[in-house]
């Protein structure tokens, strides 16, 4: 299709306020892609299955992989470990607990060469979830692909390498906006030049949506942090047809499916919108490709094999509304990492759809939907005002440093939040329909000690064979690159990987020039009592509060904290919110914070309990480090409670440790307050306070 073929186009008509539905004409495979990117969909080519994973050590993940390939699977999509992400090496002293934890542990090039061994890298499309890390992570997978004989040139798949949203919510960052920003044009300039069929960038809501973001905010934001990569691209000198066709979107899917296939639908239309005003010449410069993720918060730890269902149900509305690629999370996701079984039942889910449904056999099967239309309507417009509010404060960059996108999230994650509480919004086996059943299941543990040993091994034998003074020389190349602003950080990053340098030693390299970022910590107040004010449990929390204010003499305080690199703050500021909105007084802890951090903090604010949020398995670690920190501090008193994904059978052990509350994911807010209020006032009664 030429320019010409889709001039006639009026965009504006997408998100006008006249009556009707203006887009009703729109088709697949043409501007502005309502029905979908490719004119025959999956009738030609169904959606490809990938399965996020990466566990403990780069030989166990490279063992999974294969065994999923042989099982049906089609691409491989990589999940790295937290200090991976936040660009530390495996012997560092803050990342203890972390380690092979939630993902794989990459040190150095010969890590990636294990992860990929006996996988034909020009044959397989490799998805890589990235962002803090980039460099190092591209510049190993190159290297591993160049040593496996593999050009450069027929490497596809995509690096996620979407920093802004890092920013809004999940946090995995390590430098500065600006400064992360020029990372990305830097790899947009060289996969441009050489890796034609790779996607440097997937520009994901999938994380918005999971902290909590509503249909229409997990839409605008996503565009318009795609707009500011638009605009660093041709910043840094190329043209729109030169890298726009390659750029690709994540979205999160959950439990509304009408409402998600219409936002899908409404995103390939805006998305075409925004391009548009840069005169593309080709028309695939204004497609939105996406990968879809079904949604990991849905998931509920009570009942867990209702999981199978929301994911098949997530699942199908991905599939019609036209993803190309998917993700089916685990039926155990919500209580640990994704056990073998779990992860054959997930994967099978897509198998059974592609072959057993005949749904390749349709495109937009729910187009002229009368209902689905006129979401498809309302999201597009209500998703355009907000970025067009976020166009008014000077684009993305200044939003974020407004804290304007972050902190809409909360409130649409503390509002909703509230709802689940009240049983306003159903979740059966959690508010509704529950069972008294034991369904204990078999949950995939990660021996930490371990994986940190066999990494360090690793990498300390690297680092004795390889040419010190030829690192040395070119971790200075990548530090003075990054100050002059002279040269491809992504090119030298390369030649680093060559010489062995280590992903920490290369983060470092451009961490003393770009400094490590700390985002200042915001709460909000109000929209969780608003929500939920009539509700007997919230009125019981209150009162129960009240009650221990006049017995104690001030208002209960409790610090909620982020220890280790799991930088997933919905939980925890979800918590600080709706704690206090019920009557707590509440610090929230910075991320990425030690034990002795931590305690420290506790003691300095005088709180009555530490709040601890867990979502990366570290607790068996970190809960007893900081039982110890408070010993020493002589301040035993402060009660320590956990939230998060933590396994049924590790409840026993975190009491033993001290441990006064355990709370798993799906947990009723007011509930708990009752509890923890409950178990200080008797500890008072017993002069403990």
């Amino acid at each position: 299709m030429s320019r010409k073929s889709f001039e006639h186009i009026d965009f504006n008509s997408i998100t006008n306020d006249s009556s009707g539905f203006s887009h009703e004409n729109f088709v697949s495979g043409i501007a502005p892609f309502l029905k979908g990117p490719y004119s025959t969909m999956y009738l030609s080519r169904p959606w490809t299955i990938r399965q996020y994973a990466g566990f403990s050590t780069a030989e166990k993940s490279n063992q999974f992989y294969r065994e999923n390939l042989k099982a049906g699977q089609k691409g491989l999509s990589v999940a790295f470990d937290l200090p991976t992400h936040r660009g530390y090496d495996s012997d560092h002293k803050r990342v203890s607990a972390d380690v092979g934890k939630a993902g794989v542990a990459i040190d150095t090039v010969e890590d990636m060469k294990i992860l990929f061994n006996n996988i034909p890298l020009d044959k397989m499309s490799v998805s890589m979830t990235m962002n803090g890390a980039v460099l190092p992570i591209m510049a190993f997978y190159i290297v591993a692909a160049l040593e496996k004989g593999v050009k450069l040139n027929s490497l596809t798949g995509t690096i996620q390498n979407d920093i802004l949203k890092e920013f809004m919510v999940r946090n995995t960052y390590i430098y500065p906006p600006k400064e992360s920003m020029r990372i990305i044009g830097d790899i947009f300039k060289f996969t441009s030049k050489n890796m034609p069929k790779f996607n440097p960038i997937s520009i994901s809501g999938y994380h918005m949506h999971e902290a909590g973001a509503n249909a229409e905010i997990e839409l605008a934001y996503t565009l318009a942090n795609g707009l500011e990569y638009v605009k660093k691209g041709i910043e840094v000198g190329l043209k729109i047809d030169e890298f726009a066709p390659r750029l690709s979107f994540f979205w999160g899917i959950g439990m509304n499916p009408m409402q998600e296939i219409a936002k899908m639908r409404a995103g390939r239309m805006l998305w075409a919108k925004i391009i548009n005003k840069f005169n593309p010449k080709n028309p695939k410069s204004l497609m939105l490709r996406a990968h879809c993720q079904t949604s990991g918060w849905s998931l509920s730890e009570k009942d867990p094999y209702n999981n199978i269902s929301r994911t098949y149900v997530e699942a199908m509305a991905a599939v019609l509304g036209g993803t190309q690629s998917l993700h089916t999370n685990s039926l155990d996701e919500a209580i640990a990492l994704p056990s073998k079984n779990a992860a054959r039942i997930a994967r099978n889910t897509q198998l059974f759809i592609q072959n057993e449904t005949n749904i390749c056999k349709s495109i937009d099967a729910l187009g002229g939907s009368h209902y689905l239309e006129q979401l498809t309507s309302d999201i597009a417009k209500k998703s355009w005002k907000l970025i067009e509010e976020v166009d008014s404060q000077g684009g993305m960059i200044k939003a974020i440093e407004l804290g304007i996108p972050k902190m809409r999230i909360e409130q649409a994650a503390a509002k909703r939040q509230a709802n689940i509480d009240s049983g306003k919004e159903i979740i059966i086996g959690l508010n509704a329909y529950e069972s008294n059943e034991n369904r204990d299941i078999d949950t995939l543990v990660i021996d930490n000690k371990k994986v940190k040993h066999s990494q360090i091994k690793r990498l300390n034998k690297v680092k004795s064979e390889r040419n010190s003074d030829e690192v040395k020389k070119i971790l200075l190349k990548i530090s003075n690159s990054a100050k002059s602003k002279n040269g491809n950080l992504l090119e030298l990053s390369i030649q680093a990987a060559k010489a062995r340098a280590t992903l920490g030693e290369i983060s470092s390299a451009l961490e003393k020039e770009f400094g490590r970022y700390k985002a200042t910590v915001r709460t909000i107040s109000g929209v969780y009592s608003n929500e939920i004010m009539q509700d007997q449990k919230y009125i019981k929390a209150l009162s129960l509060a009240k009650k221990f204010e006049s017995i104690v003499g001030r208002r209960p305080r409790i610090m909620v904290s982020k220890m280790g690199q799991d930088g997933h703050d919905r939980g925890a500021k979800v918590v600080a919110t709706s704690f206090a909105d019920i009557g707590f007084d509440v610090d929230i802890g910075p991320l990425f914070q030690t034990a002795k951090e931590v305690a420290k903090g506790a003691v300095e604010n005088d709180v009555h309990i530490i709040g601890v949020s867990s979502l990366a398995a570290g607790h068996l670690t970190l809960v007893p480090e900081l039982l110890q920190e408070l010993k020493l501090l002589k301040r035993e008193d402060i009660m320590i409670i956990i939230g998060g994904v933590i396994p049924k059978k590790d409840y026993d052990v975190l009491f033993k440790m001290g441990v006064a509350a355990v709370f798993g994911p799906g947990t009723i807010i007011a509930e708990a307050a009752q509890e923890i209020i409950q178990i200080m006032i008797n500890g008072f009664t017993k002069d403990e306070f």
